[in-house]
């Protein structure tokens, strides 16, 4: 009896299925190897530890897709996350036991496929001085010029690997690791909104005034959320991004509202 108490105790918060398995093509029709693990009583993360890669993303993007077309009524809220997806549901709704079941359903009939090709959005960037202030330190940490750094961003396609943080705040993979910088030791009290900043291996853009302890390195005039539009976060994961060098004189006349 104790074992059995035990057994449930721990797959009620800790389900691991078997390994991925591939058909042509990369699409994946399998149960795919995952956790899920609960927060609270009104939130779950499903976690995919073991894979590498592109396939977390492409997991993640699909499964989600799949929940929202799902319509499943006491799911409220998705939340993708770098290799994790976190559901938040009304307990009155469903238990957190059919809850996984309906996940495990989900995943062993999920279709996972690579993200269809499209156009980078373009994002124009003013870089350096008062649009950049760290552009200078991010070019001496790596013994090379702030043309280089800037030449180097803008080289870049990137993807969003996440939204996180802010409202509408792209975590962008695909920075030159040559320009990968570690967060500043003192965190500024208020970044300007359109801020493009590098952290760590990402670059990212603060959709709003916010602290932040990232290194500043241009400005955008895009405004990267905005409530009243149709789709609010400019970006969504997924999506893939590329920087294009503007002036201050077209940094203010393309501004828009933030």
């Amino acid at each position: 009896m104790a074992r059995t108490k035990a057994h449930r105790d721990t797959s009620r918060r800790r389900h691991d299925c078997w390994r991925l398995g591939a058909a042509p093509r990369h699409v994946i029709r399998t149960v795919l190897p995952h956790t899920v693990i609960p927060l609270g009583d009104r939130a779950l993360t499903i976690d995919f530890p073991e894979l590498d890669g592109r396939a977390p993303r492409d997991v993640i993007r699909s499964l989600d897709a799949r929940l929202l077309a799902s319509a499943h009524p006491a799911i409220t809220g998705r939340v993708p996350g770098i290799g994790t997806l976190t559901l938040h549901y009304e307990p009155l709704l469903t238990s957190y036991e059919a809850l996984v079941r309906f996940i495990h359903e989900t995943l062993a009939s999920l279709v996972v496929t690579p993200a269809a090709a499209t156009d980078p959005v373009r994002i124009p960037v003013c870089y350096g001085g008062e649009c950049g202030p760290d552009l200078d330190e991010v070019a001496a940490t790596h013994r090379i010029t702030a043309a280089d750094v800037i030449a180097m961003h803008a080289a870049g396609i990137y993807t969003v690997a996440m939204i996180g943080f802010l409202p509408g705040f792209p975590y962008l993979e695909g920075l030159d690791a040559a320009l990968h910088t570690p967060r500043r030791a003192s965190p500024r009290t208020a970044v300007p909104a359109g801020s493009v900043g590098i952290g760590g291996g990402s670059t990212g853009i603060y959709p709003c005034t916010s602290p932040g302890g990232w290194h500043l390195i241009g400005r955008t005039p895009r405004a990267l959320f905005a409530p009243t539009r149709q789709q609010p976060a400019l970006l969504q994961p997924g999506d893939r991004g590329q920087f294009v060098p503007i002036t201050p004189e077209q940094l203010r006349q393309q501004m828009e509202p933030q």
